[in-house]
């Protein structure tokens, strides 16, 4: 009774053996076929007894369907055993729901071998529950309805399964409002689908929190001086999108921060402007690193000037200023900017001092070289 038609064949086709001390120690309670079928596919059972052993207590299963439906689509050996280690509820879906998944995905993946690549990294994504499935078809109705590509729509299911979970209504509530912000502040239609687009591929989650969220941060932002351009600013620059912060945490950050550089509120959003991801710290963590730049000579109105280096952990601060010197550089006196930036920026910077350095100086003294 518990041997499903897959297992049955599995079991007929390929002899099975015990081979390990962990393999023989199968608990009373698990489906055998199950142990048997994983066993000889190379996946970790103790991972999934230590994880999720109810799986292993289930009937029916389809553990050679997902096989073959993997397997069709060109995944190998590793990457079938990797996805069952990682989601072993996968041998739960049946035949048919297998099917319209794979119909779905392919609508918005370029390939199968795409599609396989998507669920080696996200296998709980594709391996959903049957009940979510007309939620999953409208919303990628909706969101290709909003100009989309497909490339965007299969790294939104991908990274944000539960998005695609939920009804439709839900996520054109926030979407609506994203909208209707970006125009209130100043936008122009043509931008925000661009916006939109940007913000939904870079930052999924966004379609979960609650629009209130996003309503309450602007209106903190606004109570503190702030225009509506300057609102848009951020909003566009996605470092400084305001859905992942609390007013509370804000008003500590910002107040802090305009304790330490002793400047006005103007010069404060400035500063916010050029470095929108400095609403996002807190005070400790601000103040560690405002801790690390000034025991390094650096001045408040160096950081002023370039506060990108405030997202800098103090690790960072202090390896790069090390190198610099190392470089002959003096971050007491000279810019900021080649501390800043990313990791490529600063190599690039150092490369560049180097060659300085190492560039022999001209002579106008000394003789030119001619041929006799």
């Amino acid at each position: 009774m518990l041997r499903s038609a897959t297992v049955s064949l599995f079991h007929r086709t390929q002899p099975l053996f015990c081979l390990s001390s962990i393999y023989c120690s199968t608990n009373p309670m698990e489906n055998r076929f199950t142990v048997d079928a994983l066993y000889n596919l190379s996946v970790d059972i103790t991972k999934i007894r230590k994880l999720k052993p109810w799986v292993l207590h289930q009937s029916p299963v389809y553990v050679m369907e997902a096989v073959a439906m993997l397997k069709d689509m060109g995944a190998n050996g590793p990457v079938i055993a990797r996805v069952l280690e990682l989601h072993p509820e996968a041998i739960l879906c049946r035949p048919e729901h297998l099917e319209a998944q794979k119909e779905l995905w392919m609508s918005v993946c370029v390939s199968e071998k795409d599609l396989v690549g998507i669920i080696e990294k996200f296998p709980a994504s594709f391996f959903t529950s049957p009940c979510h499935l007309d939620n999953q078809r409208a919303n990628v109705t909706f969101f290709r309805s909003l100009g989309l590509n497909k490339r965007i729509v299969a790294k939104l299911m991908a990274s944000a399964q539960q998005s695609f979970s939920r009804t439709v209504e839900q996520n054109e509530e926030m979407v609506q409002t994203l909208q209707k912000t970006y125009m209130t502040l100043g936008g122009n239609e043509t931008n925000m689908k661009i916006w939109l687009q940007k913000l939904l591929s870079q930052n999924p989650y966004v379609l979960l929190k609650p629009p209130e969220v996003l309503r309450n941060n602007l209106m903190f932002l606004q109570g503190r001086g702030f225009s509506s351009s300057q609102l848009l600013q951020l909003l566009t620059k996605l470092k400084g999108f305001v859905t992942e912060v609390q007013p509370e945490l804000m008003e500590a950050t910002l107040t802090y921060s305009q304790q330490m550089l002793a400047c006005t509120d103007t010069e404060l959003q400035q500063i916010v402007l050029k470095c929108p991801a400095l609403l996002y710290y807190s005070v400790p963590v601000l103040a560690d690193r405002f801790k690390a730049l000034l025991s390094a000579g650096v001045s408040m109105q160096q950081i002023m000037e370039m506060p990108t280096v405030l997202e800098l952990t103090t690790q960072i601060v202090q390896y790069r200023i090390q190198k610099l010197h190392s470089h002959g550089y003096d971050i007491r006196t000279g810019s900021l900017h080649v501390l800043s930036g990313t990791k490529k920026d600063f190599e690039m910077s150092c490369g560049k001092l180097r060659l300085r350095r190492e560039r022999p100086l001209f002579n106008p003294v000394a003789p030119l070289r001619t041929e006799d």
